[in-house]
């Protein structure tokens, strides 16, 4: 039967190694070596920085300079005082506080899970209380003191709550735990009772989709154990 393909001995040498290799399954293509270490450094990623997570590298100068520039049709003005720090933008008012964090502050250790007040991902704290920041509008809060992760602790100098995470393994593929550590953070000053349990029910708002609520639980009673 007549074919195109030309006899393997007629190819040059590479294009032989070539053809050879793309006939292997993919899985001897991918080493072993290659697979682990791409791995680990996705874990990596995703864990530490939550924890560890430091300020905004933007300036409010440099901000209002992007917001100004950026500022959608409609946009109001509005100063927003988080982690110490006022910035002055132009935002729509649709805004969520969360998109404001993440967005025009670049203050991406708040994270955006659910964005429907369900998961606890995006818990920040407004005036000392812990708040979902996707239910509610930055225009409403102009007058308000905003923390957010990167306000409660820095690497080198962490949030007690921050080191009993890292101490307990509170966490596991990271994303939901700059969340529950801002509402773990907040327990410490609410009339929550002492027990594993009572605990529970106060971080009933936070969910960890990896099930790592058990180091959680004892991240949390540690340190207020100290307190």
């Amino acid at each position: 039967m007549a074919t195109d393909r030309k006899p393997t001995s007629d190819l040059p040498e590479q294009e032989q190694q070539n053809d050879t290799q793309s006939q292997q399954p993919l899985t001897q293509r991918v080493s072993r070596r290659f697979f682990l270490s791409s791995l680990g450094a996705a874990g990596l990623a995703a864990t530490a920085s939550p924890v560890l997570a430091a300020t905004a590298t933007l300036e409010p100068a440099v901000v209002e300079q992007e917001s100004e520039a950026a500022a959608p049709a409609g946009a109001v003005p509005v100063t927003l005082k988080v982690n110490g720090k006022s910035y002055t933008l132009r935002l729509d008012p649709r805004t969520t506080l969360l998109d404001c964090l993440r967005e025009n502050l670049n203050l991406a250790g708040t994270k955006k899970g659910c964005d429907h007040g369900q998961c606890g991902a995006c818990t920040v704290h407004v005036n000392g209380q812990r708040v979902n920041s996707c239910l509610t509008f930055a225009v409403m809060h102009s007058a308000d003191e905003i923390t957010t992760i990167e306000g409660i602790g820095q690497p080198g100098h962490l949030h007690p709550m921050q080191a009993a995470f890292v101490e307990h393994d509170g966490y596991q593929c990271g994303y939901c735990t700059s969340g529950q550590i801002m509402s773990a953070v907040a327990v410490l000053s609410e009339p929550v009772g002492p027990t594993d349990d009572d605990v529970k029910q106060a971080m009933y708002g936070n969910i960890c989709r990896c099930g790592a609520y058990p180091n959680i639980i004892a991240a949390v009673q540690a340190v207020r154990g100290r307190a």
